[in-house]
């Protein structure tokens, strides 16, 4: 048990030092990166959608980075609004980590983009270990889930930058006690903001932009508590022979070394099941293709073209098809898609594998820019 946990403590401060590098070459780049995280059906991504238009409408440079299990379903969504979108497909990781998010940008994010919004996966539990180099971490909740929910899942609401209440339209119809939630929030984060969103009416839509703006200026956003316990903490053990040291966890909880126990659950996470114990999960040998943002409901994508993967899943070729949404510039907008075919030990503490890794770019040289 001792080297399990001392391996998922190994994991995460990998990553973590993997996010503070990126957040600083994003910073250089003139981006800022928003993580988005919520359980399913909180309608992140409807609200993301509307976000992402608005952001076309005041001529803000955004794009949206979008995870999920299985489907393009989000990432087809997302186009909608002209912004270049590219959909990762885990493959059954239960949650985004940052060397994947490294590897997907390597040869993707566009020039002049200044906000960058990465949807997490469906989930309010594993997700929330990992920074993923966002400079503003965003967590949402929609009205249908429960007042106490904040309660239930404390370190995801409590190292937030900002809470986001969705469906507020629904709220009547549900019986929701705002003040209830409110408290919930109040108690794992105190001083937290919350913003209500419809994305039906478009409640909440600037607000939340505003934000996004204010952060890219270089606004710091809200400092968690749980992130200065973290830091009051100071310090956590690697193992026999390992040094302490410090991790930048962005611009709301400062450079500290931090202890991922009771807050983040010290047991190990469970995935074998779905992830393939011991079976690299290599983003750098995603196959990638990209589809027009719109399709009609039925039509499938052919994949049939697609070189045939060797034994180590060497990249095929991206394709493109013409898009018919215009994006914020004025081109057409298309979606990126990158395929995971071997999830697994992708610096996941329940596998080891993989750990030294260095990802590498996510499709071959012939990929086109979105």
């Amino acid at each position: 048990m001792c080297r399990t946990v001392d391996l998922r403590h190994a994991v995460l401060a990998k990553n973590d030092g993997l996010a503070a590098t990126l957040r600083a070459d994003l910073a250089q780049r003139g981006v800022t990166a928003v993580n988005l995280m919520s359980s399913p059906g909180s309608g992140k991504t409807a609200l993301l959608e509307r976000v992402l238009t608005r952001a076309g409408e005041r001529r803000l440079a955004a794009a949206a980075l979008t995870a999920d299990l299985a489907t393009e379903n989000d990432a087809r969504r997302l186009a909608r609004s002209g912004a270049p979108v590219k959909q990762v497909l885990t493959g059954g990781l239960c949650h985004l980590e940052c060397d994947q998010v490294r590897a997907q940008l390597a040869d993707w994010l566009p020039s002049g983009v200044r906000a960058l919004f990465i949807e997490n996966v469906g989930n309010l539990v594993c997700p929330a270990s990992y920074d993923l180099g966002e400079s503003l971490r965003v967590v949402l909740m929609s009205v249908t889930e429960g007042e106490d929910k904040p309660a239930k899942y404390p370190t995801a609401f409590g190292l937030a930058h900002l809470v986001v209440l969705t469906k507020t339209d629904l709220a009547d119809a549900a019986g929701f006690d705002v003040d209830a939630f409110t408290a919930c929030v109040e108690q794992v984060n105190p001083g937290v903001e919350i913003l209500h969103s419809s994305a039906r009416t478009g409640e909440g839509v600037d607000p939340l932009l505003d934000r996004v703006l204010a952060t890219c200026s270089g606004v710091t956003p809200h400092r968690p508590v749980l992130a200065a316990q973290h830091l009051a903490r100071h310090a956590h053990d690697h193992g026999p022979g390992t040094d302490e040291h410090t991790h930048d966890h962005g611009p709301g909880a400062d450079e500290h070394a931090h202890d991922h126990g009771p807050e983040h659950g010290s047991a190990p996470h469970e995935h074998a099941r779905d992830h393939g114990a011991g079976r690299p999960h290599d983003e750098a040998r995603a196959h990638a293709h990209t589809h027009a943002p719109t399709h009609d409901g039925g039509r499938r994508h052919d994949d049939a073209h697609a070189r045939a993967h060797d034994d180590a899943h060497a990249p095929a070729a991206a394709h493109e098809h013409p898009g018919e949404a215009p994006a914020h510039g004025g081109a057409p907008a298309r979606v990126t898609v990158a395929r995971d075919h071997a999830p697994g030990a992708h610096g996941s503490a329940h596998a080891g594998a993989g750990l030294d890794a260095a990802p590498g770019p996510a499709a071959d040289a012939g990929r086109r820019q979105v």
